[in-house]
C-alpha cells in the first residue's frame, strides 16, 4: 500500500448538540509522510519475522526525530480542522477550573496538604501550624519549570518533621533527582541524588535515607535496558559517590528493589522482585549495630509487603497460600513463613490493609466496590465503616498516636470528596467537597454482569445521563486495562463529565488480568491465557451494542499502557467492533517489549518470545504490531510521548506506521506524540486538557456527532 495515499474523512450530517442544527462535515484530507522500510529480519525459533521500522527504536536518531515531526504535522493539521475542537477544550477548561484539595497530614509542628487553584499545571504543597496560624506555600513545583512539565514525584519527612526529601521528575521521565530541605527555613541542603528510578524515600532517623536506582544504562536513558536495581543509603552531608550499597549485586540482579522503614524506626524492610508480581522479603533491625539483613521470604512466588512493626513482631500482607490476600504476624526471632499466624484471614473478597491510630483498616473489594472494616491489632473487627455511598474509598492512614484520619470517597458520578474520621467513635465528618460544574443527580452509574466467550461472568459499570434512549446511537467509550493485578474501581474523572454531558456513555468492565477478584483472576489473564482479556473486552463491546447503548458506528475503544495493548489487540482481531480506537502509550510489539527499560519485569504477565516456541507463537498470535494486515480499521488516534521511558514510544511509532500502511478504509490513522512528557504521571494540567480535547474531538468527528 502506498503510505502517501490520500484519505478522506467520512462526510455526513453533523448534529450539533448545542444548537440542534445540521451541518455538513468539511472533508479532511490526510497525506501520510513517507517512512523508510529497512530489510531488518529477526529469527524466532526458526521462523523469520520482518521488522522494517526497527530504526524507530533509536529515539536519538535524526531520522526518528524527523518522522515524529512529520507525523505530528499531519495529526495536528487534521485536528485543527475539526470545527468543535476548541469548544471542547474550552469546556474542559471550564469544568477543570475548581479548587482541588488533598487530605492533610501532620508532620512535626505542621499540617501539610496539596492544593490546586483550578488550572495550575502542578498542585502546590502548603502547610499551616498545627496549633493554629496562617497557611504558607511550602513547595511549588510550578516554579521548577516554565512549562509545568517538571513535577513532584515522591516525598518523605523525617519522623520529627524537621527534614523533607522529595523527588523531581523532568518531562515525565521515570528517572528522578532527590533533594533535601530543612522544613523550618525551607532552605535546600547540599545533598542531591541524581538519577534515581522506581524509588521510594525511606528515612533512617535524621541520619539519612534509603533510595533505589539502576546503574546508568548503555545508550539512551529513555530506552536502554535496566535490569539490576540496587538499594543505597545516603548519609546526609556526604556526596552521592559515597552512598553505601545496601542491597543488590551484579551476580544476582533483581529488577525491582524497594525499601521501607517501620513507623517506630526500628525495622528496615526490603522487597526484591524480578517481575511486577511476586517478591522476596528481607528485614534488618536498625537499632542493632551491624545487624544482618535477614531473609523472610526466599522466593518470588507470592506478594509479601510489610505493614507495621510492634514489639518484635512484623505484620505482613501476603497472598502466599491466599490468592485474595491475608494479614499475618511474624516474630523477628524466627520470621520463617512456616511460623506465620493469621491476623486477618483470607476471605472471598480481595483485601488491602492500611493503619492509623493503633488500628488496622481492611479495605475489601466486592465486585469492584469498596467495603472498609476497622480492626484492632489482634484482628478483631470493631466496625464496618459507614461510607457515603457505593463507590471507592481510599486513604485511612495516620500515625499511631493520632486519633483521627482522613479518607476520600468517589464514584463515576461522585467527585472525590474528603471526610474526617474519628477513630474512636467511627463517625465521619465532611472535610472538603469540591465545587464543580457537575450535577450527579442528572446521571446514573450502574453495574451489570455480562458473559464472556468462555462463559465467565464479567462485571461492568456503565455511566450516562438519566433517561438515556437505548437507540444504538449514543457515543460510547469502552475503557479497559486487564493486567498486572490492577483493579479498576469507580473513580470520578473531570474529563468524563464533558463526555457524559454531551450525551456520551462511559463503560468500564473489570477484565480478567486485573486484581478485582484476587490472584486467580489476575492469573486467568496472563501468559497463555492473555486472550481471555481480549475476549472479555470484545464481549463488553458486544453487550453494549446488543443492549442498545450504542452500535459499532458510535463505539470507541480506549486504554493506556497495558490497556493500549488491549485496544491494539482488539482492533486487530475485531476491526469491525468499533468506529474509533485510542491506544495510548501501549505495549504493542510483544516480541521485543522486554528489550527496553524495565520491560523484562512484565514477563510475569506476558511471557517472552525467548521462553519457548509455544510462548513465542502465542505472543505473535496477538501482538498488535504483528497482526496488522490490509483491512478496514477504525479511525485511530495513537497517543504517546517522547519521554516515555516506561513503555518506550517506539511501540507506538512502529504500530502507527504499520497501521497507516495497512489501512484499506477511509478512516484516518494518526499518531499524536507529546513532547516533554512521559508515560502519564506528572503531566501538567494544560497538557492533559489539550490531549483530552483532541481525543474527544477526533472520536466525535469520526462518529459523525458534534459538540
Amino acid at each position: 500500500m502506498n503510505p502517501n495515499k490520500l484519505l478522506t474523512a467520512a462526510a455526513g450530517l453533523l448534529l450539533m448538540g448545542a444548537c440542534a442544527q445540521e451541518q455538513k462535515f468539511e472533508k479532511i484530507d490526510v497525506n501520510y509522510p513517507e517512512a523508510r522500510k529497512s530489510d531488518q529480519v529477526d529469527t524466532y525459533w526458526g521462523e523469520e519475522v520482518a521488522d522494517p521500522y526497527r530504526w524507530m527504536e533509536d529515539d536519538y536518531a535524526e531520522e526518528t526525530k524527523a518522522w515524529v515531526t512529520a507525523q505530528n504535522e499531519v495529526t495536528f493539521g487534521y485536528l485543527e480542522q475539526i470545527p468543535f475542537r476548541e469548544d471542547i477544550r474550552k469546556r474542559l477548561e471550564e469544568v477543570w477550573n475548581y479548587e482541588k484539595l488533598s487530605a492533610p497530614r501532620i508532620q512535626g509542628d505542621y499540617q501539610y496538604y496539596y492544593r490546586n487553584d483550578g488550572l495550575q499545571n502542578q498542585s502546590v504543597m502548603y502547610r499551616r501550624p498545627v496549633d493554629g496560624g496562617d497557611e504558607e506555600v511550602f513547595l511549588d513545583p510550578n516554579k521548577l519549570s516554565e512549562d509545568g512539565t517538571t513535577s513532584l514525584a515522591g516525598a518523605a519527612f523525617t519522623e520529627d518533621g524537621k527534614l523533607f526529601a522529595y523527588a523531581v521528575s523532568v518531562a515525565g521521565s521515570d528517572w528522578r533527582d532527590i533533594y533535601v530541605m530543612d522544613t523550618e527555613s525551607k532552605e535546600l541542603l547540599e545533598d542531591k541524588i541524581e538519577d534515581a528510578k522506581f524509588t521510594g524515600i525511606a528515612w533512617k532517623g535524621e541520619e539519612g535515607f534509603f533510595y533505589s536506582t539502576y546503574d546508568k544504562p548503555d545508550g539512551s536513558k529513555l530506552s536502554a535496558l535496566t535490569n539490576n536495581h540496587k538499594l543505597y543509603f545516603h548519609k546526609l552531608g556526604t556526596p552521592q559517590s559515597e552512598d553505601k550499597l545496601v542491597f543488590g549485586d551484579d551476580d544476582n540482579p533483581r529488577r525491582y528493589v524497594g525499601a521501607s522503614v517501620s513507623e517506630d524506626g526500628k525495622i528496615l524492610a526490603i522487597t526484591a522482585a524480578n517481575s511486577t508480581s511476586g517478591n522476596e522479603l528481607y528485614i534488618q533491625e536498625l537499632e542493632k549495630a551491624n545487624a544482618p539483613i535477614v531473609k523472610v521470604v526466599d522466593n518470588m512466588e507470592s506478594n509479601n509487603y510489610p505493614v507495621d512493626h510492634q514489639d518484635g513482631k512484623i505484620f505482613i500482607l501476603t497472598n502466599k497460600n491466599a490468592p485474595n490476600n491475608r494479614l499475618v504476624i511474624a516474630s523477628l526471632d524466627d520470621p520463617n513463613p512456616e511460623n506465620w499466624k493469621d491476623v486477618i484471614p483470607e476471605e472471598e473478597s480481595v483485601v488491602s490493609i492500611s493503619k492509623g491510630g493503633g488500628k488496622f483498616f481492611a479495605s475489601y473489594l466486592k465486585d469492584a466496590i469498596t467495603e472498609v472494616r476497622q480492626l484492632d491489632y489482634d484482628g478483631n473487627v470493631e466496625r464496618i465503616i459507614d461510607l457515603p455511598g457505593v463507590g471507592t474509598a481510599g486513604g485511612f492512614g495516620a500515625k499511631r498516636e493520632e486519633t483521627e484520619l482522613y479518607y476520600s470517597f468517589t464514584s463515576y458520578i461522585t467527585p472525590g470528596t474528603i471526610y474526617k474520621y474519628d477513630i474512636e467513635s467511627g463517625e465521619s465528618e465532611l472535610y472538603n467537597k469540591p465545587d464543580i460544574q457537575f450535577d450527579p443527580e442528572k446521571y446514573e452509574s450502574q453495574q451489570v454482569f455480562y458473559t464472556s466467550k468462555d462463559g465467565t461472568k464479567i462485571p461492568m459499570i456503565i455511566t450516562h445521563k438519566k433517561g438515556l434512549k437505548k437507540d444504538g446511537k449514543n457515543p460510547t467509550i469502552l475503557y479497559g486495562y486487564g493486567g498486572f493485578n490492577v483493579s479498576l474501581t469507580p473513580a470520578f474523572s473531570i474529563a468524563n463529565t464533558v463526555w457524559l454531558e454531551n450525551g456520551g456513555v462511559y463503560a468500564v468492565p473489570n477484565l480478567r488480568g486485573g486484581g478485582e477478584y484476587g490472584e486467580n483472576w489476575h492469573l486467568d489473564g496472563t501468559k497463555l491465557r492473555k486472550q481471555n482479556v481480549f475476549d472479555d473486552f470484545i464481549a463488553a463491546g458486544e453487550y453494549l451494542i446488543n443492549e442498545g447503548y450504542t452500535s459499532s458506528d458510535y463505539l470507541a475503544l480506549r486504554g493506556g499502557s497495558n490497556g493500549g495493548l488491549l485496544v491494539g489487540a482488539v482492533m486487530t482481531q475485531r476491526p469491525d467492533l468499533a468506529k474509533v480506537a485510542f491506544p495510548a502509550v501501549g505495549v504493542l510489539d510483544m516480541l521485543r517489549y522486554h528489550q527496553f527499560t524495565a520491560g523484562a519485569g512484565w514477563a510475569y504477565d506476558y511471557g517472552t518470545a525467548d521462553d519457548s516456541e509455544e510462548m513465542y507463537k502465542y505472543l505473535k498470535g496477538y501482538s498488535p504490531l504483528h497482526n496488522l494486515k490490509p483491512a478496514s480499521y477504525p479511525a485511530t488516534l495513537v497517543t504517546t510521548a517522547d519521554h516515555d521511558d516506561r513503555v518506550v514510544p517506539a511501540h507506538s511509532f512502529k504500530f502507527a506506521q504499520t497501521l497507516q500502511d495497512a489501512q484499506q478504509g477511509d478512516a484516518p490513522v494518526l499518531i499524536r506524540i507529546e513532547t516533554n512528557a512521559g508515560h502519564g504521571a506528572g503531566k501538567p494540567t494544560s497538557m492533559q486538557i489539550q490531549e483530552i480535547a483532541d481525543i474527544y474531538a477526533f472520536g466525535l468527528y469520526n462518529m459523525g456527532i458534534g459538540f
